[in-house]
């Protein structure tokens, strides 16, 4: 069988150097999925149609080639971790380094890849430890694309067997970027760091996978089969294999299935069902989607033709399917499935040959764990290009997924996240403050004390919800914003040990001596009157 992770969503590479390891038979399955596979010319419908992405490199300096492909190194893409190489003799190109983080202070490490507003993207992930930090098996950690967990990253099993592992998902750009993370976990050991190898976003056509909201959902690879290879499905060894005799115009199926698809399959003789234990691993309670691709094999004739009844789990999935030499592909949008999974055809009685099955794709349909504010978000991370050193976790989504904000960040949990708090207290955060910040405008709370900062204190009069502001101990310079004063919630407002200079706005000292809970600090430190 064809080891794949089904919780995970991953696929398996072969890395060269462990394939004389393996037994003859599963060296030979393994390395032709594993090329069908990353060539693109098998079961890929999401590659059929794929623009110019990105593959990169994690710790590379520079370019790798495999195959056709060029991957990029790393460096553009992210601004924190450390490198490693890897010395496992054969390993592939693009996996000879990677990227670690041993930050544990920080709650997700984060490349930023730029994108289309509302395009989606292939996003894949692969991993493999080679020993790099002199462990004997590699660390657990969770993976995030945005503000939603994606999965657990868990490859000692494959890592044990010579394999590096990869995970995909299909998401759709919020923003003008999309973020992916690795992020440490209750599963992480302590003093481990999680890695990668590689990472690859890749834009798809618009009608790939255009069954799902997008909005609301993204898909994680469970499994793809092309039926009549060896492995990977229970029952494929005891059914008939054929060759297709036409080719099918791909163009005319919504989600642009590559050829090869349809080049091999399964059938069964005349009036008999066909039953296939597929995936053969069982699945977890949950809502997938589900696309099968079939096609007549025999030379078109009038009788090139094949009406079967589809079943899931005794379930009808489709009714009375006719499938010819063109080639069909029927799909659930969101199929629950749990535990074993059985694919039964049936034939219609006056069918004058038995069903036939190509292939099959199997993603989870994960729901958004949301996201944050865009207005926030176009805030944030103006902070973060304005200064200097700020936390190494101050990348992707300011927010979310829940407990993995930036450092130093609170967020309320409404459906779009709002950023309510910034503290970053004797962080030695240099640089000056974005006038962006005018953009939080759920903020309550901003301590940004005893940092390095310099420049004027820009206008904050749109954050109406702010009580506190404490930009104390740093190096400020200008004057103080009138607006400040008129900002109604405000209770303390303390700016000492700055070189701030000028008159203080008479809004400030009116409110200073009307309002005992307002409480304003401006000395030491100054040049205010």
């Amino acid at each position: 069988m064809i080891p794949f992770s089904l919780l995970a969503g991953a696929l398996v590479l072969l890395v060269g150097a462990a394939n004389a390891a393996l037994p003859g038979e599963a060296r030979s399955q393994l390395r032709h999925y594993y090329l069908m596979i990353r060539s693109a010319a098998y079961y890929l419908p999401l590659f059929a149609r794929c623009r110019a992405g990105y593959q990169i490199s994690c710790g590379a300096t520079s370019n790798k080639v495999s195959g056709n492909v060029t991957w990029v190194p790393d460096g553009p893409f992210i601004n924190t971790g450390k490198v490693a190489e890897i010395d496992t003799p054969g390993v592939m190109p693009m996996l000879s380094s990677l990227r670690y983080f041993p930050d544990a202070s920080a709650r997700k490490h984060c490349y930023v890849v730029p994108a289309e507003r509302h395009a989606r993207y292939l996003v894949r992930t692969t991993y493999y430890y080679g020993g790099f930090d002199g462990g004997g098996a590699p660390p657990a950690f969770d993976q995030v694309i945005d503000g939603t967990r994606w999965s657990a990253v868990d490859t000692a099993a494959n890592y044990a067997g010579g394999l590096a592992t990869y995970y995909e998902a299909v998401v759709e750009a919020a923003g003008k970027e999309v973020s992916v993370c690795v992020a440490r976990s209750a599963a992480t050991p302590p003093g481990r760091s999680p890695f990668i190898s590689a990472l690859e976003v890749v834009p798809l056509e618009g009608s790939v996978y255009g069954a799902v909201n997008f909005t609301a959902y993204a898909l994680s690879t469970i499994a793809r089969h092309g039926f009549g290879h060896n492995g990977s499905v229970i029952g494929d060894g005891s059914f008939p294999v054929v060759e297709s005799q036409a080719s099918v115009a791909t163009e005319a199926f919504w989600n642009k299935p590559p050829e090869d698809v349809f080049r091999r399959g399964l059938t069964t003789s005349r009036g008999k069902s066909l039953d296939l234990q597929w995936p053969p691993a069982p699945l977890p309670a949950a809502s997938y989607y589900l696309a099968l691709y079939f096609q007549d094999n025999r030379a078109p004739s009038a009788l090139s033709w094949r009406v079967f009844d589809v079943a899931v789990n005794g379930q009808p999935f489709f009714a009375g399917l006719n499938v010819s030499t063109a080639g069909s592909m029927v799909y659930g949008g969101e199929w629950p499935l749990s535990g074993q999974t059985t694919i039964t055809l049936t034939p219609a009685l006056d069918s004058p040959v038995g069903p036939v099955i190509n292939a099959a794709e199997l993603m989870m349909v994960v729901p958004l764990g949301g996201r944050t504010h865009p207005r926030d978000v176009i805030g944030m991370e103006a902070l973060a290009r304005g200064f200097l050193n700020p936390p190494s976790d101050w990348r992707g989504d300011p927010c979310l997924p829940k407990g993995k904000s930036w450092t130093g960040v609170t967020c309320n949990e409404d459906p779009l996240a709002r950023v309510i708090a910034i503290n970053l207290t004797n962080y030695r955060v240099g640089g000056s403050i974005s006038d962006h910040i005018a953009n939080l405008t759920a903020v309550s709370s901003i301590w940004l004390v005893g940092n390095n900062l310099t420049g004027p204190i820009p206008d904050m009069s749109l954050l109406h919800h702010l009580v506190s502001l404490h930009l104390e101990d740093n190096g400020l310079t200008g004057p103080l914003q009138e607006s400040f004063g008129n900002l109604t919630k405000l209770q303390e407002l303390s700016v000492q040990n700055n070189n701030l200079q000028g008159t203080i706005p008479r809004s400030i000292r009116n409110r200073a001596m009307v309002d005992i809970s307002f409480k304003f600090k401006y000395t030491p430190g100054n040049n205010l009157s």
